[in-house]
């Protein structure tokens, strides 16, 4: 196994490096003067927020230290693009997904393992962001943070009034479809103009539907998508016949707008569409239940992930300072900030999402009743969001699915 070099989280803090670097003293005495300034690199637009606050209580406890956030559009591939320029920032605030895979394996991350930053870390979000570096590669090179999940947010106040119940298993799903219709409800909010919104359900249905580890598999040639996504593009299609308008004239914001007011019953969508929605009505009572892809209630598993880990650069300047602002994050009282500020999920055990529109799913994540996302584990570059639009526009099921094992193979072979 390849096993990078690290720097000692827990030895850092016994010696009292961190603190010592981070002890601003306006007397001169205890500690540096000098002002370091950081850079924190997010990849989500909606967490900009979130993070200004946090960044200015950071400021606040470590007077010598700065953070500067940076959140541009198009985040990962900047991220890449700075990779190969030797650019990487300090601080990482990142998906778990084959972005974060492909810089564990250049060996530009810190290396986490053996840390108390993991210590309180449930290990099934770990287990995930280590099978996307490769089990060829020893190490822990990302603290998994806020995590996510994708289903299905429903309308209660409409629930109620028409006598609804959380569906369990696929026909009782498709029933309370036609049951929306026959009431002149519009069933689903599909928000397709723009296609990385064709992700949620195409997710909730491969999560189930296919093999969970059908990325490893696919990439040995044990696996294709024309053998084992058949069912999912079948049933995709089959729900597309419940959107009502122009679906594909719809975008993100929009559709949350349109949500918002009860212009649907369901929207296939993840978790963080949650305070979107509330932003545009705060009023609207939500629920949100996981995806029932199958007919057999025991398969039908939460699909949830790593949606922000957070890393250090290997080759920053201030890895002390760097790994004290990991540290204040992973404060309980921060993490449950983050995730209630965010709708999120947090890695972290004992920091709990108590939000009553997510008490559809707890069970879920109780009983470890979770599968992962699929396209977590889809080669960077696929670009799978823009081939299922384009399936979805054009319903050709058996080119579309050709289509993705030969992109596929492309991308891996480059």
């Amino acid at each position: 196994m390849i096993k990078r070099n690290k720097v000692l989280l827990s030895s850092m803090m016994a010696s009292g490096l961190i603190l010592g670097a981070c002890a601003g003293d306006s007397n001169g005495e205890g500690g540096s003067s000098d002002v370091v300034t950081l850079e924190l690199f997010s990849n989500k637009s909606e967490n900009v927020a979130t993070y200004e606050r946090l960044i200015e209580q950071f400021e606040e406890q470590h007077e010598n230290i700065r953070i500067e956030l940076e959140a541009p559009p198009e985040a990962e591939t900047v991220l890449r693009t700075r990779l190969t320029r030797n650019d990487m920032p300090d601080i990482m605030s990142i998906g778990g997904n084959a972005t974060y895979g492909e810089l564990g394996r250049e060996g530009v991350l810190y290396d986490f393992t053996n840390e108390e930053a993991l210590n309180d870390i449930q290990p099934a979000y770990q287990d995930m962001l280590n099978r996307l570096v490769g089990t060829d590669i020893e190490g822990d090179y990302g603290v998994p943070y806020a995590t996510n999940a994708n289903g299905v947010i429903y309308n209660q106040g409409l629930f109620e009034e028409y006598g609804m119940e959380v569906p369990q298993t696929w026909d009782e799903f498709i029933s309370l479809l036609d049951q929306a219709q026959e009431e002149g409800i519009a069933p689903i909010q599909f928000t397709l103009q723009e296609a990385w919104t064709a992700l949620p359900a195409w997710n909730s249905l491969g999560g189930v539907l296919a093999p969970e580890n059908f990325g490893e598999m696919k990439t040995n040639g044990e696996a294709s998508f024309q053998e084992d996504y058949d069912e999912v593009a079948d049933k995709y299609l089959e729900l597309l016949e419940y959107g009502e308008g122009d679906i594909f004239g719809v975008g993100y914001d929009d559709g949350n707008e349109n949500f918002a007011n009860g212009e649907a019953l369901f929207y296939m969508q993840g978790n963080w569409a949650i305070p979107e929605i509330e932003r545009n009505n705060e009023e609207v009572e939500l629920g949100f239940f996981a995806f029932p892809a199958s007919n057999d209630e025991s398969e039908n598993n939460l699909v949830s992930g790593v949606d922000v880990l957070l890393t250090v650069s290997e080759s920053t300047d201030h890895p002390e300072e760097a790994l004290a602002f990991i540290e204040f994050m992973l404060d309980q009282e921060v993490a449950t900030q983050y995730i209630e500020e965010q709708a999120a999920f947090s890695s972290i055990e004992g920091v709990l999402q108590e939000d009553p529109v997510f008490e559809d799913i707890q069970e879920k994540f109780e009983t470890g009743s979770l599968t992962s996302f699929p396209d977590h584990f889809y080669p960077a570059g696929l670009g799978a969001e823009n081939l299922i639009q384009e399936f979805l526009i054009q319903q050709n099921k058996d080119q579309f699915l050709q289509t993705m094992d030969n992109e596929w193979d492309s991308v891996i072979n480059r």
